[in-house]
């Protein structure tokens, strides 16, 4: 049975945790084993600084943060190790997603990413096949303004000259996408749960997939 005739113009993606797999266990471990300092205080920091590395702030700065917070002093050799690191574990991405975006290139469905993400980790997914299809890539790190921030949204839209009754939001966290409602998009609240698919299915934008049975 095809789908009904698409409601939405372009399908904007978040990449952490929605196309990417939330960071495992064993990457966390290697940081925490390089940083030698104690894993609670290491993450509190990591977070407490990361806002302001998502709005553009470089890896040394943001590093020599994190290392001032926890007291730690590390070598440059360190610091680059935790960089590196920590780029690559936001790069594991989830095969059911792509397999998604996949499907809406066959069919020809806008596709656009609006990510959280500093300077380094924007970098690469600028050269990743996984973005290779995205009609448009927007970053913080370039905007200097994060999710949830209305400015951010209105900067989306305006780029890609769709409606927020038009646009469909993909986001794994609450607070995004209720902020992108807040504007008229048309949010998800992804949560990894096969839940995505019936929600492009729904809005005509890929076939639904026939139930088990």
């Amino acid at each position: 049975m095809g789908t009904a005739s698409p409601d939405i113009d372009a399908v904007v993606f978040d990449f952490g945790a929605v196309i990417s797999r939330t960071p495992p266990p064993e990457d966390r471990a290697r940081i925490e084993a390089l940083a030698g300092v104690p894993a609670e205080d290491l993450w509190a920091a990591y977070w407490s600084e990361r806002r302001a590395y998502d709005r553009g702030i470089g890896a040394a700065e943001y590093w020599g943060r994190i290392a001032r917070r926890v007291g730690a002093d590390w070598s440059t050799a360190t610091l680059h190790g935790l960089w590196a690191l920590d780029v690559g574990s936001w790069l594991h991405v989830r095969e059911d997603t792509t397999r998604i975006l996949d499907l809406l290139a066959e069919r020809g469905v806008r596709t656009a990413l609006l990510s959280n993400a500093p300077l380094d980790i924007a970098g690469a997914l600028r050269r990743s096949p996984v973005t290779a299809g995205f009609e448009a890539l927007f970053f913080s790190c370039d905007l200097g303004v994060c999710k949830p921030e209305s400015g951010i949204y209105e900067h989306v839209l305006g780029a890609l000259g769709t409606a927020p009754e038009r646009t469909a939001f993909v986001d794994d966290r609450e607070e995004n996408v209720l902020a992108a409602k807040r504007l008229g998009i048309v949010a998800h609240h992804f949560s990894g749960d096969g839940d995505l698919e019936p929600f492009l299915a729904g809005h005509g934008l890929i076939g639904a997939r026939p139930a088990a049975g």
